[in-house]
């Protein structure tokens, strides 16, 4: 429970895609396109044409135009239209991005604490209220980080979620502090689930069944990115192993121009990696990086662990409605809706979204394009 968002618009993000991680999630909700429209297919990944690489947030090739050209995200839009956006932690903002930056960045780090989410919310109610920005957007994820560590079930997500849900009630006071319930639409949503993982008990050591040195690998986890010396794979237990050409087309993976000649997708619970010295330890109580993972995402798409939440409040929602699910693609449309707004060509639908709107068109409604083939972020956006 968010706390005294009540009044609101909520419901769960049927991912319509394959959610590797971070950097896919937030570019489908800010794009409102599939990740092999945006091209942008994981936290990790490699240009076999240049023989660069993408490492989010570690290495400065991860902010060549190359990796976040492929699709103009919402803030884009936005700064191109005159509008100001300001953004705090997201992944991303730091980046150019078809030569255009936000008004203003705060640039992603690791795990904010909750100060940093409180600073960022009372600034972006300073900055929306003033008519310095249009739009502001933050990014927090210490639920992600302690469902990583302790798992989705632990006592220590249910501490980080307490620590959300004051953080809540400390936005809806300064709102009603500043007299800006009828005047500011909140959506809040999670860029992917959790599920629990048992990692020294369900590991797919690659080394057991490949040579290492005949590849070239990219991530670990439940799907890792393989670019072999020759095309020749077998099926090992607990995974799928797809060609290029044999990927899942529900995942809408397989055309972004990054994705590797092999994709391994571990069944949910199993974790692949070289082998397990090589795991990802965190870093305990004793400095040390020798604790286990206990949580993870990234799984198929039809696991129910996978999905995220939805929740939306302002004068622009409806009241105490609880949605169907809706695709990830979706929320696209509707931050535009309410930000005023003309959504760009996207795999979104109008048609599953607009119940949640006060209005159920506008007067000359924008030109939509939907596709029928087929971290939580906040956003906040003044309503005129």
């Amino acid at each position: 429970m968010i706390s005294e968002i009540s009044e609101s618009v909520s419901g769960f993000s049927d991912y319509s895609f394959l959610c590797v991680r971070v950097c896919a999630c937030v570019c489908v909700f800010l794009s409102g396109r599939h990740c092999d429209v945006h091209q942008m297919t994981g936290n990790n990944m490699w240009d076999e044409a240049s023989k660069k690489e993408f490492l989010i947030g570690t290495n400065a090739d991860s902010r060549l135009p190359l990796w976040w050209d492929g699709s103009e995200p919402l803030w884009v839009t936005m700064q191109k239209l005159g509008k100001k956006v300001y953004m705090y932690y997201w992944p991303g903002c730091e980046v150019e991005i078809l030569g255009v930056r936000p008004s203003f960045c705060e640039e992603y780090v690791y795990n904010p604490s909750e100060k940093n989410l409180t600073d960022s919310i009372v600034n972006a109610l300073s900055v929306l209220s003033s008519g310095k920005a249009d739009m502001a957007a933050i990014y927090y994820e210490k639920i992600d980080v302690e469902g990583h560590h302790f798992g989705p079930d632990s006592p220590q997500i249910k501490s980080a979620v307490r620590q959300l849900d004051a953080a809540m009630q400390f936005l809806n006071s300064k709102i009603k502090e500043n007299h800006m319930e009828d005047q500011l639409n909140v959506v809040l949503f999670s860029d992917h689930g959790m599920t629990n993982i048992q990692w020294m008990e369900k590991i797919i050591e690659l080394e057991k069944f490949i040579n290492m040195s005949d590849v070239k690998m990219m991530d670990r986890g439940p799907v890792v990115s393989l670019w072999p010396r020759d095309n020749k794979y077998q099926q090992v237990p607990n995974m799928h192993v797809y060609a290029r050409k044999d990927i899942l087309q529900r995942y809408h993976y397989k055309g972004g121009k990054f994705v590797s000649p092999l994709t391994l997708v571990a069944e949910p619970g199993w974790f692949i990696t070289e082998n397990q010295k090589s795991l990802p330890y965190w870093k305990n109580s004793s400095g040390e990086p020798s604790a286990w993972q206990n949580g993870w995402h990234g799984y198929d798409n039809e696991f129910l662990d996978m999905r995220a939440f939805f929740l939306a409040t302002g004068p622009d929602f409806k009241r105490n409605l609880r949605a169907a699910p809706i695709r990830t693609v979706d929320v696209y449309n509707v931050m535009c809706w309410t930000l005023g707004v003309e959504p760009l060509p996207n795999n979104g639908s109008w048609s599953r979204v607009e119940f949640l709107l006060n209005a159920s068109a506008p007067s000359q409604p924008p030109t939509l394009w939907t596709c029928c083939m087929c971290l939580f972020g906040i956003v906040f956006a003044l309503w005129d």
